[in-house]
């Protein structure tokens, strides 16, 4: 095992992860590691190739990789120690950090650590969809990073539960791809996107939004065949009669995220 003291440990190399780097060692802290459990810095970033990144900061529209290129450069021009394809596996009341990698295993203690890892997005099982429970299931977040990322399509008719934003801009991205959106269902009265999404993703491809609506359930042995939707009343619950079911080989959920 390598131990190492450092003044400030930064865990998860993202956007924010690495903007805390930089603004610390610009504050005056001299020792500064930031660990990342990818081979990469950049973190979700690097598979929203869309624009729309940066118009608060930098005041111009830039895609998730060009927006995280520039707290990259940031980084290299400091003297910031980076490991990435590190995996923090312990952090302690006492702020030692274990973590491993291909050098093998490290205890770090920190004066200061900043935790930076992101969230996870909320899946089947957060929000309790009843059916079968056939392969074609996916998270948005998911979904994009096969496209984006490893050039794989993850299904051809889709169905999308949610409508933040990364499930609208996943419904412009399958169909640009050539794949089929039946369309993007929210429970409430309102759509959880942007309003520049709506437009740009939905109403500009002619992909239908079903607010006041839920999944009720899901069909398939193997591979998912469809999903049932329904209309949600003013307490919440399902109106009766309102069901209706479409033929789907793949469900997109953008339901939340978990810190």
């Amino acid at each position: 095992m390598l131990f190492k003291n450092r003044e400030l440990v930064v865990i998860g190399g993202g956007p924010a992860g690495l903007a805390a780097a930089v603004a610390a060692r610009q504050a005056g802290v001299r020792d500064v590691l930031l660990i990342e459990r990818e081979d990469y810095l950049g973190g979700i970033l690097n598979q929203c190739i869309h624009n729309g990144f940066g118009r608060e900061i930098f005041k111009e529209a830039l895609s998730g990789p060009e927006y995280a290129q520039i707290f990259i450069d940031q980084l290299k021009q400091s003297d910031i120690e980076c490991w990435t394809g590190t995996l923090v596996t312990e952090l302690t009341a006492e702020k030692k950090i274990t973590a491993c990698n291909q050098q093998g295993l490290h205890l770090v203690c920190a004066n200061a650590v900043i935790l930076s890892m992101g969230c996870r997005e909320r899946t089947r099982a957060a929000i309790g969809i009843p059916g079968t429970r056939p392969a074609g299931i996916y998270t948005a977040g998911v979904a994009q990073n096969f496209i984006n990322l490893k050039n794989r399509m993850p299904g051809k008719r889709f169905f999308i539960l949610g409508s933040g934003d990364i499930g609208l801009i996943m419904a412009r991205r399958l169909t640009l791809e050539g794949a089929e959106v039946l369309g993007v269902a929210e429970k409430l009265p309102y759509p959880g996107g942007l309003p520049r999404n709506i437009t740009q993703c939905l109403e500009d491809f002619n992909i239908p939004l079903y607010l006041n609506h839920t999944l009720t359930d899901i069909y398939g042995e193997h591979r998912i065949t469809g999903v049932s939707i329904a209309k949600v009343g003013p307490r919440g619950g399902i109106l009766a009669g309102s069901s209706r079911k479409l033929a789907c080989d793949t469900l997109l959920l953008s339901v939340g995220l978990i810190p």
